[in-house]
């Protein structure tokens, strides 16, 4: 659910940066178009991710010897994927989530475009992308500590 609201909020951040220019009607039906277009397309990835264990389990049952296979070989997979989703989708928010700040704070924004344009196309994306990331993970940890700060206040666990 968190990190449902952090994708919805980087998503309407970055959707309004592009269209900030517009007519208002015309954010409204872009942010909405947007809105709609992510959720079904986020969702049903992640209800596919989901169900892939469900598949795997009902290919197993079938007879063909290469539903079978195909089913055992999902079944192996998904503890795998989840892994690697957890912590790919965690370095994404942190560089989404660090690219947003990084694009609010216009001298922040500059120092890093003009130190990284001294570099040739590749080293200078890694090194805007590192710093977006760098600056979302601060930003995140500052966060997370004075959320279970509150939460330790109130006498809640996070």
């Amino acid at each position: 659910m968190r990190t449902d609201f952090i994708l919805s909020a980087e998503i309407v951040a970055i959707t309004l940066g592009i269209v900030s220019d517009a007519p208002l009607l015309n954010q409204v039906l872009i942010l909405a178009g947007i809105a709609i277009l992510v959720t079904i397309g986020v969702y049903g990835i992640v209800a596919m991710i989901v169900k892939i264990d469900d598949l795997g389990y009902w290919l197993r049952e079938k007879s063909s010897t290469l539903a079978q296979a195909t089913g055992g070989a999902l079944l192996a997979l998904a503890p795998w994927l989840m892994k690697i989703l957890s912590v790919v989708g965690t370095v994404a928010m942190f560089l989404v989530g660090g690219g947003i700040i990084v694009h609010g704070i216009a001298p922040l924004h500059h120092a890093i475009e003009e130190y990284s344009s001294g570099f040739p196309g590749v080293v200078s994306m890694l090194l805007s992308n590192g710093a977006n990331l760098v600056v979302g993970f601060i930003v995140g940890s500052i966060v997370l500590l004075v959320v279970n700060l509150v939460a330790k206040l109130r006498g809640k666990s996070v």
